[in-house]
């Protein structure tokens, strides 16, 4: 008996150190778990940081250039030729009257061949007629140029009738649904479609915003929101977005794929589009109670104002901070308070706002155009379209510039209050910012960011989201995240500013030591490599192959003076966006009076002597082909990073 209790005891306490060393082997791992999701939760938001850093960075990019470009025309007369080069980046020389309009963008020269396979249109747009678009695109298939002017004119027509603020009401029987930024994803809107069916009389959409640049497919998501539109005018709502500028098309990859897929008629496209983006409405309102606008709001967000505003006018928000830019320059004030540009009264000459058009002096009129009488403009009347369109919330009160993005203001809870109380509002839904969830509140939940791109950094960064709204006003979310993505990450430019590393096969963690010592930008450089290395070797990465992807190679000019060169490329964006703002006529062609011209301009800026001589030895040398023009290819060859060892 003595013996059955010790060995009781015996077993009790190996099952007491069993269960000991269970419970502490579960908090062991427990533990260890923890601490791995807490490194993956500061790994996501460091790298979410640095995507987001990298975008506005771009955005903070595109003001300066501007900003650049109106120094160079500060310092020119007006009777310079070198003005005249780049001053259509700040006004279009526009056909004047509606009838010439009408002519100049006339489908009906342009014949459709035997040999198209795209879809064929009738118009007035029917349903099936758009169903047919959807399904074509989503088969790859590119639309008639044709039928592409024919309803970009029919959209104008329409856009041209609506007011600055939509109001729709909510009903019992059918939702509102509302879509954030897509950024020319056309997969997301082709899955949403899907998972919520297409826009109808019993289905009204409200897409708020940013549908181009960035991904592949704007214009076809163009087309299928316009297609929709015109088919259901009541019940297709589309708010402008700050991408729809052709401004920033320029830089963020919309100008360059309209000309990429229309070679013949894509000018036209692009003028008409400008047109389009400034007749989209600024935001819209539904049961009085919802606000939906892209960017946000300001301290001196008057509604009553923005129903009142010339829309149509302002063509580009880069124009009025063009001009405020301007006006603080000449008088001085490059300090004073965001608030204080109430008070300015800028004059029409500055910069790109459209005169009416019926007073409009034709083309070949001895004066000025931008100086007739009776048509000075108050640029603080258009700063609410700015804050629509480009700002942001911040957690803290207040409203402050917002120098992250370069354009609009942060705007915190008290403004949100005050806005919203003085409307007597309820919410406000805005987009404009990517949020990993692809919704968020902020603001005691009366500020609501929805953004429908998904993977909108890189595959899996995020979901996309929509909005489903009754008549209890109450947002539900619909998540989802496409299967593939458009966007291709930006590093890579930054990657090619490398070119001392080292050839060789090496382990993926001495080439993150290895690009990190060299680029200095603090980047988790073992995750991105997936991005920014095509191809390994049994896991490692072989450093030859890599520098052939990302074409380093030795400047082929011998300039002693290579400041110029350097400065133009800073940033590849940038210079793209340079060569596509000489190229006036979209032609893809730059000639040697115009390349001359804005040497002339960029060795001014930079106070470094050029001669015409050495200019025209220079673009004859750029012109490898020697076809007297210079494309966009031959341009960025030669305006290659200058490896500065080499020349000292």
């Amino acid at each position: 008996a003595t013996q059955g209790k010790q060995n009781s005891h015996k077993m009790s306490a190996l099952l007491f150190l069993s269960k000991s060393s269970a419970i502490r082997a579960a908090l062991l791992i427990q533990r260890w778990y923890r601490q791995y999701v807490a490194r993956l939760e500061i790994r996501r938001r460091c790298t979410w940081n640095i995507f987001q850093s990298i975008e506005y960075a771009g955005q903070q990019d595109q003001i300066k250039l501007y900003s650049f470009f109106g120094f160079l025309m500060d310092h020119f007369t007006p009777a310079s030729s070198e003005r005249n080069l780049i001053s259509h980046i700040f006004r279009e020389n526009e056909i004047c009257r509606d009838v010439e309009w009408e002519r100049y963008f006339c489908y009906k020269s342009i014949d459709v061949p035997d040999s198209y396979t795209g879809p064929h249109l009738t118009f007035p747009m029917t349903f099936c007629g758009v169903s047919k678009l959807v399904e074509a695109f989503k088969h790859k298939q590119q639309l008639h140029a044709r039928y592409v002017l024919q309803i970009l004119g029919e959209t104008w027509r329409l856009l041209r009738i609506l007011p600055n603020i939509s109001h729709l009401s909510s009903c019992h029987t059918k939702e509102i649904t509302i879509c954030g930024d897509l950024h020319g994803q056309l997969e997301d809107l082709l899955l949403i479609f899907y998972k919520n069916g297409l826009p109808s009389t019993e289905k009204p959409y409200v897409f708020n915003g940013d549908f181009v640049d960035r991904g592949k497919n704007s214009l076809e998501i163009l087309l299928i929101l316009f297609g929709f539109l015109l088919v259901y005018p009541n019940d297709v709502h589309l708010n402008r977005g700050n991408h729809e500028d052709h401004i920033v098309n320029l830089r963020y990859g919309f100008t360059k794929e309209v000309l990429g897929k229309y070679r013949v008629h894509g000018k036209k496209i692009l003028k008409l589009l400008q047109k389009i983006f400034s007749w989209l409405p600024l935001a819209t309102v539904i049961d009085h109670k919802v606000l939906i606008a892209h960017g946000g709001i300001s301290d001196t967000t008057d509604l009553n104002v923005i129903a009142r505003v010339d829309r149509h006018k302002v063509r580009t928000t880069f124009h009025f901070q063009f001009v405020v830019q301007t006006t603080n320059r000449r008088n001085g004030d490059a300090g004073l308070p965001r608030r204080s540009l109430h008070n300015l009264h800028t004059s029409h000459q500055l910069a790109g706002f459209d005169q009416s058009y019926g007073e409009r002096k034709k083309p070949d009129s001895d004066s000025d155009p931008e100086c007739e009488e009776g048509t000075e403009t108050y640029e603080h009347e258009w700063e609410p379209m700015v804050d629509l369109l480009w700002s942001d919330p911040m957690p803290q009160n207040g409203c402050i510039p917002n120098e992250v993005r370069g354009g609009g203001c942060y705007w915190g809870p008290d403004v949100t209050e005050e806005v919203l109380g003085r409307h007597n509002l309820q919410l406000l839904i805005r987009s404009h910012e990517c949020k990993q969830d692809g919704y968020e509140f902020c603001h005691n939940r009366r500020v609501l960011t929805i953004f429908s791109a998904s993977n909108y950094y890189e595959v899996g960064s995020n979901r996309g989201a929509y909005i489903r709204m009754g008549a209890d006003l109450v947002p539900h979310f619909v998540q989802y995240q496409a299967s593939r993505t458009c966007r291709e990450l930006t590093l890579r430019q930054r990657a090619r500013h490398s070119s001392h590393l080292f050839v060789g096969i090496i382990s993926p963690s001495h080439w993150a030591s290895a690009t990190e010592s060299v680029l200095k930008l603090g980047l988790p450089w073992r995750v991105l490599r997936p991005q920014l290395v095509s191809s390994t070797k049994n896991g490692m990465v072989d450093y030859q192959e890599w520098m052939k992807e990302l074409s380093i190679t030795e400047p082929k000019l011998e300039i002693s003076d290579t400041s110029l060169l350097e400065t133009m490329y800073k940033n590849h964006s940038n210079l793209e966006t340079i060569f596509r703002i000489i190229d006036t006529d979209h032609s893809g062609l730059i000639s040697y009076e115009e390349f001359r011209q804005t040497w002339k301009l960029l060795s001014s800026h930079l106070k470094t002597e050029i001669s015409d001589d050495v200019i025209a030895n220079l673009a004859q040398s750029i012109d490898f082909n020697k076809d007297g023009s210079i494309d966009i290819n031959e341009f960025m060859e030669a305006f290659r990073l200058v490896d500065l060892s080499a020349h000292s």
